[in-house]
């Protein structure tokens, strides 16, 4: 059995006003395509993809549970990467702009705790918020400005922050325990989800660029609803589980109007990151418990059928680990 080093992710919301924009009534999400990180007993998990079609992501090997990062180019191609400061065998990809440039988090060995990273060009910079024990990055915008979490010096506390031009905010949902902010668009509207006051419950909620909150936003029905991604329409993506345990994809453009998408055969669908043409990422799972990535599009108008799927072969491709080389850690964009 794999180890996974889970962090919860808090969000303080002032106040919850719904957002207008064009009902998603209509809209059905097409499956362009599957994919798998090249070799055997992997475990693929895509995070984001920028609008050139790349996508960034974390892959784990069922023998080691070692987790590490990957890019997959707009070709198909992957390569891996390990943060050079990686003790404790994680490194995921978290997010990726139009330069290429990565976000994401490692785990130091010794005490569990998460710090942040950037990846560009192959060369690593390190990123921690001041007085956070863990520091975890998850989305960055075209602009460089950048959305996560961190866990206070105490160990505890757990709030979301943005990173505009350089300053940090930060905020969490009045009683949250937990917040996660998952990513930012253009406009720096961000989205993610907060766990409740019974540490147990999820929801989804989103911030506008004035710091308005929608919380919650839950499907009819759900359990849990963690919302990953939002791009320049602020069209929004995430994932939602049922009293029946079954985890299904989620799509909006104005919260009370969801889009339910479920991989065919499959009990658990996550969208996890939308570009500005409408294509997503995600994954499903198969009957196995194998994890496999997806490349859908969002047909606004409904033109194709949602569980519609045109599955590719994936060329198998030697990862290239990028350059060990670091850059020097500048001062916090906080």
């Amino acid at each position: 059995m794999r180890t996974r080093h889970l962090f919860v992710y808090i969000i303080a919301a002032l106040v919850a006003l719904p957002l207008v924009g064009t009902a998603a009534s209509a809209a059905t999400i097409e499956v362009l395509e599957t994919f798998d990180f090249p070799g055997v007993g992997k475990l693929t998990e895509p995070q984001k993809i920028n609008d050139r079609g790349d996508i960034v992501g974390a892959v784990v090997d069922t023998a080691s549970g070692a987790i590490q990062g990957f890019f997959r180019g707009r070709n198909g191609q992957f390569s891996g990467f390990v943060e050079p400061n990686d003790t404790g065998n994680l490194t995921q990809g978290r997010g990726i702009n139009n330069a290429r440039k990565i976000c994401g988090n490692y785990t130091n060995g010794s005490d569990g705790t998460s710090h942040g990273y950037f990846l560009s060009n192959g060369v690593f910079t390190e990123f921690d918020l001041p007085d956070a024990s863990s520091t975890l990055p998850l989305g960055i915008n075209n602009a460089g400005d950048f959305a996560g979490t961190f866990i206070g010096s105490d160990g505890i506390s757990q709030e979301a922050f943005l990173s505009l031009s350089g300053t940090i905010t930060t905020f969490a949902i009045p009683g949250a325990t937990a917040t996660l902010a998952y990513q930012l668009n253009a406009s720096n509207h961000s989205t993610g989800y907060y766990v409740d006051a019974d540490g147990v419950t999820i929801h989804g909620y989103l911030r506008d660029s004035d710091g308005t909150l929608t919380f919650p936003i839950d499907p009819d029905g759900s359990v849990g609803t963690v919302l990953f991604g939002n791009n320049a329409s602020n069209w929004v993506v995430g994932r939602y589980t049922d009293a029946a345990g079954i985890t299904h994809g989620l799509f909006f453009m104005t919260p009370g109007e969801f889009v339910t998408f479920d991989f065919p055969g499959s009990t658990f669908t996550s969208l996890n990151g939308i570009n500005a043409q409408g294509l997503i990422c995600g994954r499903y799972v198969d009957a196995s418990g194998v994890e496999h990535g997806i490349l859908a599009k969002v047909n606004r108008n409904g033109t194709s059928e949602p569980n519609k799927t045109n599955a590719l072969p994936v060329t198998a491709i030697k990862p290239v680990q990028p350059s060990p080389e670091r850059s020097g850690i500048g001062a916090p964009a906080s």
